[in-house]
């Protein structure tokens, strides 16, 4: 059952009427004493909360009533709904921990989701087939709800991470999946995407660190032909390409403050603008973020928008480093073994030695890095046994390249670490662009990004060389 408060009966009405229709029990009161007296004697699954009560706008009585139910009933959800919306409001009830927050007047639809995902993620509720049972914490017993065959590890905190997306998945609740690059965050993704109810539908990937300000609106939302000089023909936006799918906002914080605004509007109303058009368009997606990034660091330094953290974090998901997971690491590397044997039709395999080697290894390029290594030594050797000897060959020269050895504990700080590492790319790869990204794990804007926040010189005054 759900319980609506609200002071105006219309709204009362108009809620409880499409409710009933959508198959949820309903009942509803009109102020804030009624809702706590209710409460006292009956339970529902899901509140549904005005923020203004007795003529008053500034949603106080709504955040102060949503803080005595958090505090006395913290397992029902709450989702706050006014007419009278402001991002300090919407931001403040989320800290207080409502699910959602809804503008009126409401899109049925945007509610019911809204309404589906808090009542999927409420306290309690578990991924199919796994209440209860000590068996489901394995893998093996994992793999025979989902799809996580792109996804390789059984460490508790990796056992863990599968079953919040076996939770997740089926409801469309934004996700902000955080971890150093090159740990998989990409793969997490695509599984949420691939155990959705979506999974037939498109999920459209964006680099976000790829994408100027002068071009998000472009790529993003689309224009039409003559929008601005260049634009010749009409252009199909991202997330018009992603309707009814998954859309995933790849490094979401390296997008510019300017870019957020953008952004968030889309996330909030379902509604844009194509470029060059004044006609409202709405669209229906999935919103997975990512970042190697902390967003709260930058929220503090006012280089994110607090609103739109809260509305890509409804669920937060943190990967792990290898370092963390070493276990993982022979099952990794005999993964990337396997696969190379078929692709090369070639009987590989590597001794013990070499495995037990190389689970020491720091790699702080985590499996991107760990693959990579793979894959070298794999091309450069000859046998069909792949040795200790055979992957310090390749390990070694690529440290002394990329870092030129890790310098002492305190005789430099990360900054200073991080323009000497691409000091030390850029020479190496002669200033070109796109091989420095790819070898220091960067998009070519945030390599950009950092080259002119450092005053690194190169090449063409951000041309870039391939």
């Amino acid at each position: 059952m759900i319980l609506i408060i609200d002071d105006d009966i219309a709204v009362r009405t108009s809620l409880s009427l499409l409710l009933k229709k959508e198959g949820f029990e309903a009942s509803s009161v009109a102020t804030p004493v009624e809702a706590l007296e209710f409460l006292r004697v009956q339970s529902p699954e899901l509140v549904v909360l005005d923020m203004n009560f007795s003529n008053e706008t500034s949603g106080a009585d709504g955040l102060k009533l949503l803080e005595q139910i958090r505090k006395r009933y913290p397992a029902i959800p709450v989702i706050l709904i006014t007419g009278w919306a402001t991002i300090d409001l919407a931001v403040q009830g989320m800290k207080l921990g409502a699910s959602d927050f809804i503008n009126k007047p409401w899109k049925n639809s945007h509610l019911m989701e809204s309404l589906r995902t808090a009542l999927q993620l409420a306290p309690g509720k578990t991924a199919a087939g796994s209440a209860g049972s000590a068996a489901a914490t394995a893998r093996k017993k994992l793999d025979q709800q989902f799809d996580f065959s792109a996804i390789i590890g059984e460490d508790p905190q990796m056992i863990q991470i599968l079953e919040t997306i076996g939770r997740v998945a089926p409801t469309d609740a934004s996700v902000l999946i955080m971890g150093e690059s090159g740990t998989g965050k990409e793969l997490i993704a695509e599984a949420i995407h691939q155990n959705s109810l979506r999974s037939k539908r498109p999920f459209v990937k964006v680099n976000l660190g790829g994408i100027s300000s002068s071009l998000f609106e472009s790529e993003m939302f689309g224009h039409v032909r003559g929008a601005f000089t260049d634009a010749r023909i009409d252009r199909v936006g991202r997330f018009e390409l992603t309707n009814k799918g998954t859309i995933f906002l790849d490094e979401i914080g390296d997008l510019e403050l300017s870019s957020q605004v953008k952004l968030l509007r889309v996330l909030q109303d379902r509604t844009y603008e194509v470029l060059g058009s004044s006609r409202s368009k709405t669209v229906d997606v999935r919103v997975i973020s990512a970042t190697n990034r902390n967003l709260e660091e930058m929220v503090a330094q006012n280089t994110f928008r607090e609103d739109l953290l809260y509305r890509i974090n409804l669920i937060t998901i943190k990967l792990p480093s290898l370092r963390e997971r070493p276990g993982d690491i022979p099952l990794l590397v005999n993964h990337f073994v396997k696969n190379l044997s078929e692709l090369y039709a070639r009987p590989l395999r590597i001794d013990r030695e070499a495995l037990q080697w190389i689970k020491q290894l720091p790699l702080p390029g985590n499996i991107r890095q760990l693959k990579n290594l793979v894959e070298r030594t794999v091309l450069i050797t000859p046998g069909d046994v792949l040795s200790l000897h055979d992957f310090q060959q390749q390990y070694q020269p690529s440290a002394r390249k990329e870092t030129g050895g890790l310098p002492e504990v305190g005789t430099m700080t990360l900054e200073e670490m991080e323009i000497r590492m691409i000091q030390r790319a850029m020479a190496f790869h002669k200033g070109k662009i796109a091989r420095v990204a790819k070898s220091l794990g960067l998009t070519r804007g945030a390599l950009y990004r950092r080259l002119d926040k450092y005053g690194i010189p190169y090449s063409g005054g951000g041309t870039c060389q391939w």
